[in-house]
């Protein structure tokens, strides 16, 4: 069986490299582009006022890339300055960014998510306190609502667009021959959305003999809305999904 890795390409294809390190048949194909915000004043305005900012809610890894290469020269990640993660990809590129740990808000162990991280924030005292959170174009407003709740002021900006990927020859092959030996692939799923584009893709194919491997429960019900057959729940750390897939790969066809 092979892993078909979703997730945006700056992060699929060096998750790709660890699981075939580990010996596992994979291969990247891209559901969701990442472009540039349709206009950049804005992330580089929220970077002239981040020392305003109590905290810096970043909702992917993709967002702490592209807000970080919009960086202008001489300004700097204030120590006071607090930046949030929900999982540890986005904790790593800010790692990767030089922001450092002990300013790093995120949830220790699973589950990997807003509601997670909610439960650490929650706890502090919000009220007059400025938050920016950076992400796409689009995205759930659930923890601003529970940060303004509390006394926060909440403001967005856009450091990226979504957007349906353009497939090139390459990966207009591979989604052909998943589409036409679907039980021999299980799609790692790590967004609702890239689900959503596989449909819009490949809009006549039949899923119900692949599997789909979903990282939270949204994405595993946008899986199984697409009409996958075997939806199974995929641990975001590494070492336990690599042992998830070899079990797939090993089990009788």
């Amino acid at each position: 069986m092979r892993c078909i890795v979703t997730r945006p390409r700056a992060q699929a294809l060096p998750q790709v490299e660890r699981l075939r390190a580990a010996g596992i048949d994979a291969v990247a194909l891209p559901l969701i582009e990442i472009a540039p915000p349709a206009d950049p004043a804005p992330v580089a305005a929220a970077w002239h006022a981040i020392g305003d900012r109590a905290l810096v809610m970043f909702v992917s890894a993709n967002a702490v890339e592209r807000f970080f290469a919009a960086q202008p020269a001489g300004v700097r990640w204030p120590a006071a300055v607090r930046a949030g993660a929900t999982g540890p990809g986005t904790t790593a590129a800010l790692h990767a960014a030089g922001v450092p740990a002990a300013a790093i808000d995120a949830p220790a162990v699973p589950p990997f998510e807003t509601e997670a991280l909610w439960q650490q924030l929650r706890l502090r005292d919000w009220a007059g306190r400025q938050v920016l959170v950076v992400r796409g174009e689009q995205g759930r407003d659930w923890l601003a609502a529970q940060m303004r709740a509390a006394g926060a002021t909440v403001r967005f900006v856009a450091a990226y667009a979504r957007r349906l990927p353009q497939l090139d020859a390459a990966g207009r092959a591979l989604l052909a021959q998943a589409c036409a030996e679907p039980r021999g692939c299980a799609w790692l799923f790590s967004s609702a959305e890239a689900a959503a584009n596989l449909g819009v893709l490949a809009p006549a194919a039949d899923w119900s003999a692949a599997t789909a491997l979903a990282t939270h429960p949204r994405i595993a019900a946008a899986a199984r809305r697409l009409g996958f057959g075997r939806v199974l729940d995929a641990p975001v750390l590494l070492p336990e999904l690599i042992a998830q897939v070899r079990s797939l790969q090993s089990a009788p066809s």
